[in-house]
Parts: structure tokens; C-alpha cells; sequence
């Protein structure tokens, strides 16, 4: 279990404890394991058939799709490198993996949050510019444009969260039993005190903040244009309205899932967060819900887009191409709007 959730003394810190150890490192054991494992095999099982779906459906290939994919890669690897070992370091008093993967993991933790949420924001645009600008943008939104776009993002999000691999690190702490017996631990944390509260306000403000108020923008541009704009045929309209619908979920699930563990550690780096029962199980709650938007996404796609809800079932219950073209019949045929999108 995290040294500030139990009943432990680290070398900089000093912890005062008002809950009952005991209680709360049984309900750890049972609900961590439980619930990042259902996280972990929800979300490694719908991500890789986000990307089998699209890859293998040519019919699919368009410039919000390519995000899409883009996202489920960004949850994929947050699923695989770190629930694991987030999930042990809540269990164990101790980091089992040694330095270099405990600076590893923390700054996965921070790429794939930064790759999530800013895909998030290329998706926003690229509605935006379907919405407001359908044709000038018609030579902008493009499959290359796309796929140069995410591989500068991902450039920029690499080399942004490089401090954060250099700040964290094993720090040895003193562990306290239940019995009174003490034990010289160690545990994978900000190395610095003073790192501590600059760097959990500037991911706050970089990873939630500035990314949610850009997509409030491009949304307030859209759904003006969306309701104001009566020359475009109904079909298009509707075409663009699902395409922004799903979009819009995607994002305000997003919003919700991560609200309350950025408040809970900003909070923290403040000293201002109350170490308490019910405290540390809000901590445990807010971790379990932002880890869920990591497998959600795929079922928001198979619910709200015709299209991979088509894409799923003939990937899960193969059928010759010919036969599935003729149970399907012709509605299922590539459809291209005025916003070039294909949902």
C-alpha cells in the first residue's frame, strides 16, 4: 500500500494517520485487485478491437477515425504499462520493480494521459473544421494531415514529460506495523518535496484545464454553426451532428473520470488533503474512475456510431464479404458528407 495510505514515516514526511489501518488495507487488497483487473482486461479486449476495426475496414479510413484509433492506442498502452503496476503499488507497502521502472512507469502514466486527452483535442478541431469550415477545410482534413498531426503530438508529449522521469525515483521510508515492528522500505514517488506541488499543478493545468477549456471553444463554434446553419442538406447535417455527438460523450466522460483524482492530487501536493478512512477510500474511488475511462471508450463508440457497431459484429461474427454486403445490403456502403466523415 502508498506510504501516505499507510501507517508509515518516510524520510521528508511525516504522516498523521486517523484511520483504521487495518480496515483499510482490507478493503485494498480486495477492491484494488478486483477492479483494475476488470478495468485491465475491459480495456486491453476493446482498445485492440477499436484498432482491428478500423485497420481492417478501408470503408472506415477517415481523419476522425485515425484519432480514434489514435486514443484507443493511448488507453492501450496506459492499460498495459501502467493499472498493473499502479494497482501492485497501491497492495504492496513497498515498490517491488526497482528505480528505473518506477521513473518508467510515471512517465507512461504521464505520455498516455497527455496523448489521451490532447487526441481528445485534435478531434475537437477536426470537428470544429468539419462544422464551421466544411470546405475550405476539405483540403486540411486529410488521412496524411492527420497521422502527421498525432506524430507531433506525440513528439511534443514525449519530450514535455521527460521531467517528469527525472523527478520521481525510490525513496527509502520506514514502515510501521500493525504489531509495532518497524521495516526499512522503499517507495516510488516525487524524489524532491518541492517538485511536488509544481508538478501536480502544471499536469492539472496542462492535462485538464487547457485541453477541456480548447474543446469547450471549438464545441461553443460548432454547435452555433450546427444550429444557425440551414442551406446544408438534412442528411449532412445529421451526418455531422452524430460525428460531433460522439465526440462530445467521448470527451465529457473523459472530463468527469478525471475530475476528481486531479482535484484529490493537486489537493495532496498542498498538504491539504486529510489522511481519514473515508478520505483515502475517495482516493482509491477517484483512481478506479479515472482508470475507467481507459476501457470505456469502446463501448461509447459501439453505442452511439452505426458504423462500428457494424464494424464490431463482423469482426466478432465473421462472414464471407460477400454474404455479409448482402445481409447488410446497400445502406452499409461507404457514405461521404459534406464533412468527410464516415461514422
Amino acid at each position: 500500500m502508498r506510504p501516505e495510505v499507510a501507517n508509515a514515516t518516510n524520510a521528508s514526511d511525516t504522516y498523521i494517520q486517523e484511520f483504521d489501518y487495518e480496515l483499510v488495507h482490507s478493503i485494498v487488497i480486495v477492491v484494488v485487485p478486483l477492479f483494475f483487473g476488470i478495468i485491465g482486461i475491459l480495456g486491453f479486449a476493446g482498445n485492440s478491437l477499436v484498432i482491428v476495426v478500423v485497420a481492417a475496414n478501408p470503408g472506415m479510413k477517415s481523419t476522425t477515425n485515425i484519432l480514434i484509433i489514435n486514443l484507443a492506442i493511448a488507453d492501450l498502452l496506459f492499460v498495459i504499462f501502467c493499472i498493473p503496476f499502479t494497482a501492485t503499488d497501491f497492495v504492496l507497502p513497498y515498490w517491488p520493480f526497482g528505480n528505473l521502472w518506477c521513473k518508467t512507469v510515471q512517465y507512461l502514466i504521464i505520455v498516455t494521459a497527455y496523448a489521451s486527452v490532447y487526441t481528445l483535442v485534435l478531434m475537437s478541431l477536426d470537428r470544429y473544421l468539419a462544422v464551421v469550415h466544411p470546405i475550405a477545410s476539405m483540403s486540411w482534413r486529410t488521412e496524411n494531415h492527420a497521422i502527421q498531426a498525432i506524430c507531433m503530438m506525440w513528439v511534443w508529449i514525449l519530450a514535455v514529460s521527460i521531467p517528469a522521469f527525472m523527478i520521481h525515483g525510490e525513496l527509502p521510508y520506514v514502515f510501521q506495523h500493525p504489531n509495532g515492528q518497524s521495516e526499512n522500505l522503499t517507495v516510488c514517488r516525487i524524489l524532491e518535496d518541492q517538485y511536488r506541488t509544481v508538478f501536480q499543478v502544471t499536469f492539472f493545468l496542462t492535462s485538464y484545464v487547457l485541453p477541456l477549456v480548447l474543446i469547450c471553444i471549438f464545441y461553443m463554434s460548432m454547435l452555433i454553426r450546427l444550429w444557425r446553419n440551414a442551406r446544408a442538406s438534412a442528411e449532412s447535417q445529421r451526418g455531422r451532428r452524430r460525428a460531433t455527438r460522439l465526440v462530445c460523450v467521448v470527451v465529457g466522460v473523459f472530463a468527469v473520470c478525471w475530475c476528481p483524482i486531479q482535484v484529490i492530487l493537486v489537493t495532496k501536493s498542498l498538504e491539504a488533503f486529510p489522511l481519514t478512512t473515508t478520505t483515502i477510500m475517495i482516493q482509491i474511488v477517484s483512481h478506479i474512475l479515472a482508470y475507467t475511462n481507459s476501457c470505456v471508450n469502446p463501448f461509447l463508440y459501439a453505442f452511439l456510431s452505426d458504423h462500428f457497431r457494424k464494424a464490431f459484429r463482423k469482426i466478432i461474427y465473421y462472414r464471407p464479404r460477400a454474404e455479409v454486403n448482402d445481409r447488410l445490403g446497400p445502406q452499409t456502403k461507404t457514405r461521404t458528407t459534406n464533412s468527410g466523415d464516415i461514422l
